[in-house]
């Protein structure tokens, strides 16, 4: 059944605040959506993919890297039954190397075996093959199978069902350089849809009957950044850039940030995660910072510039 509105998400910012945020899109430079239709963006050149090419997936314990390859920098928390997650995102232009790499920066839930997990993300990225340009882009994601048959990006294929008018999946997002962005996935309680806000409007959701297990709850989630290159590990290293291309810097602040981590479990109002901890591959091409102690809500700092000028890496 098509669902207009989540029955549980309510606003937390004035209208006015809200339309200003969402003014901050370029395509609504040029003209809004008559009321009953939704903006699609329509790229010069179809994209080569609609998979996601990420094959590389890190859990607590262990990582498997099979090709392609990617490097993911985030803070997680798992072992729960989480139902939601939401991050304040600074939104940058990364340098990316060549059109087969990108860069983003995303809020993502998690459910299954390793090798065939089930996951809906949102965030931003630099994602020349997906997108033909290097501007920085909202997306939505999602996959039922590790990406093995099955993954998609905004509304490239069916899965993801937009209800708003006013919010472009793949549009450009360049307006909010160095400014922050909302990102909310949350499970309704009622039609176990995975509803998307950005900025704090309804976006629209991925249906519950599309997944298996995280129709129900998730339990994993994760915050961070993520580079994929076929020259992710090996030398030389790519010079694809993580956040601002920058590594953590919590003093200056002027790496790749993520404030207001936080999590829903079972439907509850959202709260702090009880445990969070950073991971990454190469700390040499990418770090990460996470503040804790004496904040309201945690605080991660994270990025790299890969090889670009870093002999480490």
């Amino acid at each position: 059944m098509f669902q207009m509105k989540s029955s549980h998400l309510h606003p937390t910012e004035d209208t006015a605040n809200s339309n200003t945020l969402l003014a901050s899109q370029v395509w609504l430079e040029y003209g809004r959506c008559p009321n009953g239709t939704i903006p699609i963006r329509r790229a010069s050149n179809k994209p080569k993919r609609n998979v996601h090419p990420r094959k590389f997936i890190v859990t607590k314990d262990h990582s498997v890297r099979t090709d392609p390859p990617i490097n993911d920098l985030m803070a997680l928390t798992t072992g729960y039954s989480y139902s939601g997650a939401k991050a304040n995102i600074k939104v940058f232009n990364p340098y990316v190397e060549s059109v087969g790499d990108y860069s983003s920066s995303q809020v993502m839930l998690r459910t299954g075996p390793l090798q065939s997990f089930e996951t809906a993300e949102a965030g931003w990225a630099v994602n020349p093959i997906v997108y033909n340009d290097d501007k920085t882009r909202l997306f939505a994601y999602w996959t039922v199978d590790g990406m093995q048959k099955t993954g998609c990006f905004d509304l490239t294929c069916p899965g993801f069902v937009q209800t708003s008018k006013d919010v472009l999946l793949g549009g450009d997002i360049g307006a909010f350089y160095a400014s922050e962005i909302t990102i909310q996935i949350s499970k309704d309680p009622s039609t176990h849809n995975w509803w998307f806000k950005f900025n704090n409007h309804e976006v629209g959701y991925w249906p519950g009957d599309i997944f298996l297990s995280m129709r129900h709850q998730a339990n994993l989630v994760q915050w961070g950044g993520e580079v994929y290159s076929p020259k992710v590990g090996t030398h030389p290293h790519t010079q694809t850039a993580m956040g601002s291309g920058q590594f953590s810097d919590p003093i200056t602040g002027t790496s790749g940030r993520m404030t207001g981590l936080l999590i829903e479990e079972n439907s509850n109002p959202l709260k702090r995660p009880e445990t969070l901890y950073p991971k990454s591959e190469e700390w040499e091409c990418y770090d990460a910072y996470i503040v804790k102690e004496y904040v309201p809500e945690p605080v991660f700092y994270y990025g790299g510039p890969g090889s670009r000028n870093n002999p480490r890496c």
